[in-house]
Formats: structure tokens, sequence, C-alpha cells
């Protein structure tokens, strides 16, 4: 469960069911510090993102131990004012005056209670109460390696993210100034999922090799094998490059650094240059991290101007030798250049990516695999066989339009149910979109 859920869940009190239900969450917590203190083992990433909240190491490299509990820190996280007052009557729960912690004083007890209450479903997603429970057995079906595995890493935490990023500006101010060119996201915070796309088998693959080179790192650098990860995205616009670059962020568990070259382009002469060495640098000094540069076509345009400006044969001089020297197997970072015009770039710029994944429009299969994942949990009377018929030559991007119109125009009407005649509104505008995009104005 995500800290937002808990919040929202755990916000309230009083008497009947409601408040049965915010003692059970309040126990979960304080049963977590509790086995967390008790076994040394156990690390942040058996903590529950609202567990590392209400004790206070969402933004440290470590929990150290023990944790506590504290009202002011339940009502900050949890949204819950009188945590003290509900949990008065529980025979297993201590309270002190002084710092006003609450804590279990009894395990058995407070285990078997929760268990009783029906606490199976919040220890399923909790690493460190599965564990206890499985150990003991009084909580069928739950399992430490399931419940490790829903649970979200704290390396994959904005939280963590921030603290990286302060720890590096600490200790050379310099990296502020890539910082400010640059957008960089944790993997939670990223919205694009892998399961949400449709991939061609070269894009599957490109991750599989990533993933494959993640896991026998040492094997790679003993036989001196380091030309992996380098991937050029080539495909028109709308086809999913950006989408599936956030995506590998929750694949591999990195954070992404998205910058775009039009955008480090300094006024001041040789500023251009430093700027794409900071960019990289950050990358590298973050890493295991993702660096996504998108509109990687801007080299070999200036490229083309070379001979009227020295600044932006330096340019491209510092970005081709930045894109030489990183590399996952020596520095952890996995690159990622896309590009709409493959043709402008020049030779120099393709040898330094050792893969080229294609991104086409869709064909009949991909628009209705694509169509079905849009439309999934939405009621409609859509044919969407014959929609995929009908949109030959549409992006991913363009369909996601269509539906995003669909709901609109149906919502627009007070209905929740996506008539054909909603989809037809959709349709109509993006091929009225691509006709203006196409239209010659001079």
């Amino acid at each position: 469960m995500s800290a937002d859920a808990a919040k929202a869940t755990l916000a309230g009190g009083g008497d009947g069911e409601a408040a049965e239900e915010v003692r059970l969450r309040l126990v979960e917590v304080l049963l977590t510090a509790e086995v967390y203190n008790r076994n040394p083992d156990l690390d942040l990433n058996d903590l529950p993102p609202h567990a590392r909240e209400v004790f206070g190491v969402q933004g440290a490299s470590g929990a150290k131990r023990p944790v506590g509990v504290s009202e002011a820190m339940i009502r900050k996280a949890l949204e819950i004012s009188d945590a003290a007052r509900l949990l008065e009557k529980s025979p297993f729960v201590g309270y002190e005056e002084f710092g006003q912690r609450l804590r279990i004083t009894a395990l058995p007890e407070a285990a078997r209670w929760f268990a009783r209450k029906g606490g199976a479903a919040l220890a399923a997603s909790n690493p460190a109460l599965a564990r206890h429970f499985e150990r003991d057995g009084s909580l069928e079906g739950v399992t430490y390696a399931d419940a490790l595995r829903r649970n979200p890493k704290y390396e994959e935490t904005k939280a963590y993210l921030d603290h990286r990023i302060s720890a590096l500006l600490a200790e050379d101010e310099q990296m502020r100034t890539a910082l400010e060119l640059c957008i960089v996201s944790a993997p939670e915070e990223v919205h694009k999922r892998i399961d949400e796309l449709v991939l061609t088998p070269d894009q599957a693959d490109a991750i599989e090799k990533v993933k494959t080179a993640l896991a026998h790192l040492p094997f790679l650098r003993a036989h001196d094998i380091a030309e992996v990860g380098k991937f050029l995205f080539v495909g028109p616009p709308g086809t999913g490059k950006t989408s599936l670059a956030l995506a590998m962020s929750h694949v591999l568990g990195m954070p992404i650094v998205e910058v775009r070259l039009s955008m480090i382009t300094s006024q001041f002469l040789g500023e251009t240059s430093k700027n794409i060495d900071r960019v990289f640098e950050f990358a590298e000094r973050l890493a295991p991290a993702i660096l996504f540069i998108d509109e990687f076509d801007f080299v070999a345009k200036s490229r083309g101007a070379v001979d009227d400006h020295g600044a932006m044969k330096r340019m491209v001089n510092a970005l081709l030798k930045n894109i030489d020297r990183v590399s996952l197997i020596r520095s952890r970072v996995v690159l990622i250049g896309a590009t709409n015009h493959p043709r402008l770039l020049d030779e120099a710029a393709w040898r330094r990516f050792d893969e080229v994944i294609e991104f086409v429009l869709p064909d009949r299969g991909m628009r209705l695999e694509i169509l079905g994942k849009l439309t999934a949990g939405l009621e409609t009377s859509v044919n969407l066989e014959t929609l995929a018929d009908e949109t030959g030559g549409f992006s991913g991007a363009d369909l996601r339009m269509i539906v995003k119109e669909g709901v609109l125009s149906a919502l627009v009407e007070d209905r929740t149910t996506v008539l054909q005649s909603d989809i037809e509104k959709g349709v109509n505008l993006v091929l009225k979109r691509n006709a203006i995009k196409d239209r010659s104005w001079v």
C-alpha cells in the first residue's frame, strides 16, 4: 500500500467499524516497528512506504535501530490526531508520556490480535510482518517473498532519490548546474508502466538485454565487454519512444535523467560543452541511472554548421566524447538517445550506439492491442476490431487521443458509457489535427 493510500484509509477515528479499521492500521505500524527492531537483518526494503514515513527514515540511507513511533509522526504521516486514545484499551500497547511514544509491549499477544482482526491483507504487502507471520504460521497464505515483491523498493522512491541528490550537491556545488539542465525522476514518480505499452519484439529484446547485462556485470567486466546499454530510439512522433524510456525506469529500478540537447545550448561560448559534460557527470555520479537524451538529431543539425560556429563544433565533440565514455558495464548508466529524424544523423553519431531500435506506426494487430489496453476498465459499446481497421496510419498517441476524446464526449453528456459516436468524434479530431499539421502556410 502506498503512503497516500494509507493516509486516506487511516484518516478519521471515532467509534464503530471505522475506528476498528484505524486501530488495525495503527497496530500494523507498531508491530512493524517491533519486528524491525528485533531483526537486524531486515532493511528499508522490508518496510512499507507508510511505515518508512512514520519512522522518519524516508530521507535517509538506512534506518538506525531502534525505530520509534510517536504521536507526532503518526499525526504528520497518517493524519491521525488521537492514536493514543484509540489504542488506550489495547493491553499489548504501551504509551510513554515523555516523547508521546507508542510501542508494542507484548509481541505474541499483539500479533494474535492483529491476525484475528483481519490483518492478513495488510501483512501480505508488508515484508517485515509477512516474514514474522510466515515463520509462526498464524496467517495462512502470507509469504515474505510475495510481500517483498509487492512492496515498492526504497531505492526507487522519490525520498531516496532526493537523499542521493542532496548528497551529490553537498559534495560538489557544480552538480546544481547539471540538475537545472535536466528533469530527474525516481521510478515511483514515473507514471508509465511497461504493461501499458505494446512493444515490438526488438523493443522487448532490448529491455531483456539490459536486464541480463545488469545481472552479469562482474562477468562482462572481467571479459571487457563494455559496449552494452546504449540505445538509439528512432521513429516518428507518437510511436512511444519517450514512453518506453520512462517505463524502463520501472523495469530496471533506476531513476531517469531526461535532457533535451536544444535546452542545454548556451548563448555564451564554451558553456554548451561544459553543460554537456556536467549532465553526463551527473548521471554517472547518480548511477545506476538512465540518461535519456531527446531531440538527438540536434547534434546532426549542429554539425552542418560547424564551419560557421566553432562553439557548435566543440559541443558536438563534447557530446560524442561523453557518449564514448559512459557505459552500463563500467558506470551503470543506460544511455538512450531519441530522434524523429534519423536521416539527419551523421555516421559519427550512429556509431556511438550499440543498438538502434525502430519505432514504427502500429500495424492493425498492434492498434487492436493498444486500443484494448486504452479501453480496459471502460464501459463501452465500441467495436474495437472495426476501429482498428479504420485507423491505419494512426500512431499510438493518436489512438490515446481518440479514446480520451471519446471519454470526455460521454462525460459532457453525463454518461460513463462510451459510445461509437463518442469515438467517432475522437477520430475526426485526430484527422483534423493531422490535416492542419501537414498544411503548408507558405
